[in-house]
């Protein structure tokens, strides 16, 4: 026979300082003439942050300090990562001059649906195991805490911390806690309060007595760095190329580039960020939090207010280029070059699979990855400039060189480029032999910031259009709005309608010559396409003719 008690008698609960303390709990179940057992069972609590995208959630740190065998439980699905912060929380305390007594600890890390990873959660639960302990009497769970800790309570530089001041903002947490590595990128939020420490101390120092740790100013842009001196006017002659390049800038077109080798595309590609317009606030945000989440913002320059320029091996993989890999949900260089440029050098090298699945992300600007361990949608607007050469030895056509290579070679090299990719790409440019005149004639090349000043004035004609549509420029706009944003005048349809089927080029091809014209127009700052726009257009569709790929 058992004894029944209410539930009520079991609720005689004290809360205060982030901690839950049962001092006299009745144990269930024991049987009627044996005395009650007693146990005192403390919890100690903090929030802490995890990753999952590029997005940053909210993650409730428990720790449950209890009678029996000395031990350390986890629950909540860690990973390995996380799993192995008990030795470095347990060295870090002990050698800050914490000496906790060993009892049975359970971890538990809320919500136990999402798997966690990565290093920041030492740090809160080196201060809800304290919490736990009762050596804190200040209340911890006003505090957003991530940091990794080294073995001797110094905190190192963690990932995501731009990710998780949002999340402190949106949660209204009072302040943010961090290494003060990663304090720069955090303040960044301004409404957010950043606390950034160099040592464990330091944070007890906050906690106990509201000490703040000194912090350094915040970040001023740098400028004058190497590639902000690159300029188009050093690339000699390429008229028609540095004006597809303009038209590409304009409508945020892609670009692909057909050359024999040291004619100038790799030159042409690494200065066409300098002609592109600077990023509005929502990209900037949108670019930074996915470097801040994988770890690449520079600590002294901690938000990227320029686009992003990838250009990525030849020789990379397909998890590589697009994302995924051992069953992970890791981003890849398309995701990295979001908001930015995505340069393919030597595009028939790359391998055919992996060139062949840029098809959706080139349109929809997102890639989804489907693994075992889940799904995510990964954001991939970009810009791609693709370079190649005629042929494999590359002097196909060449006006002083002979090429090598056999009519099946040529057919070969080139049908690793598929129709459909290809018509996915709106420009294409044949660049030429630079000439002796080129070379040795002093002759002046517009500079970029000249270049740039006709392409901020076309995007001005752009943002406005489209500020119902949420799209930015030309390229993006929709297939069943192209005739209302592209209007031509009667001679110019005549002109279209009448040379469309000489073309033999598929619907969307037809669609990319109406939105470069239509870029061509706003560079010129007129409203209606005219059969000049139109025939300016179709010159950039050279590929599409028969007989050329």
């Amino acid at each position: 026979m058992f004894l029944s008690i209410e539930i009520d008698d079991f609720r005689h609960l004290c809360t205060k300082n982030g901690t839950q303390d049962y001092p006299h709990r009745k144990s269930v179940g024991e049987k009627v003439g044996t005395p009650f057992a007693y146990s005192a069972i403390m919890i100690g609590t903090t929030y802490s942050a995890g990753i999952f995208g590029f997005e940053a959630s909210l993650i409730k740190v428990e720790v449950d300090i209890a009678n029996g065998l000395p031990s350390w439980q986890m629950v909540g699905l860690p990973e390995k990562g996380v799993q192995e912060s008990r030795d470095r929380v347990h060295a870090a305390l002990r050698n800050s001059g914490i000496h906790l007594e060993a009892r049975k600890t359970t971890i538990n890390l809320a919500p136990a649906t999402q798997k966690k990873s990565g290093t920041q959660y030492d740090l809160p639960i080196a201060f809800a195991l304290l919490a736990a302990h009762g050596v804190l009497q200040k209340p911890l769970t006003s505090f957003l805490f991530v940091g990794e800790l080294s073995l001797t309570g110094e905190l190192k530089s963690i990932q995501g911390t731009l990710l998780f001041s949002l999340l402190a903002r949106q949660k209204k947490i009072e302040a943010l806690i961090c290494p003060k590595a990663n304090a720069q990128e955090a303040r960044l939020i301004k409404e957010v309060e950043v606390i950034g420490c160099v040592h464990i101390a330091e944070v007890l120092e906050f906690i106990q007595h509201q000490k703040r740790p000194s912090m350094e100013p915040v970040f001023e842009k740098i400028k004058g760095t190497e590639a902000e001196r690159l300029d188009l006017s050093d690339v000699k002659g390429q008229v028609f190329a540095k004006r597809g390049l303009e038209i590409a800038a304009a409508g945020g077109h892609h670009m692909i580039m057909m050359g024999p080798p040291g004619s100038g595309k790799t030159m042409l590609a690494n200065r066409f960020p300098m002609i592109l317009p600077i990023l509005t606030e929502e990209q900037i945000f949108e670019t930074s939090k996915i470097y801040s989440a994988l770890g690449l913002l520079d600590p002294q320059r901690p938000l990227i207010d320029t686009p992003p320029i990838r250009s990525p091996h030849h020789s990379i993989s397909y998890a590589g280029l697009i994302g995924g890999g051992d069953g992970l949900l890791a981003p890849g260089e398309i995701t990295l070059a979001h908001n930015g440029v995505l340069f393919l050098d030597e595009l028939p090298e790359f391998r055919r699979d992996s060139l062949q699945m840029l098809r959706q992300p080139l349109e929809s600007g997102f890639v989804t990855i489907t693994r075992a361990k889940g799904r995510l949608k990964l954001p991939a607007r970009f810009q791609m400039i693709a370079a190649l050469n005629p042929c494999k030895c590359g002097y196909l056509g060449h006006p002083h060189r002979h090429c090598v290579c056999a009519p099946g070679h040529v057919f070969q090299y080139r049908r690793k480029i598929s129709g459909p990719l290809l018509d996915r790409i709106d420009l294409h440019v044949e660049v030429t032999v630079p000439t002796e005149k080129d070379i040795f004639d002093n002759i002046p090349n517009e500079k970029s910031m000249q270049i740039l000043e006709r392409v901020l004035r076309a995007r001005e004609f752009q943002y406005p259009r489209f500020k119902d549509l949420k799209i930015v420029c030309n390229a993006q706009i929709p297939a069943k709005w192209l005739r209302h944003y592209c209007p031509m005048t009667d001679e110019a349809a005549r002109f279209f309608r009448k040379t469309f089927p000489a073309l033999k080029i598929s619907v969307r091809a037809h669609d990319k010559i109406l939105k470069i014209a239509r870029t061509v127009a706003d560079l010129e700052g007129k409203e209606m396409m005219s059969t000049q726009h139109i025939a300016e257009a179709i010159q950039y569709r050279s590929l599409d003719r028969e007989g050329e790929f």
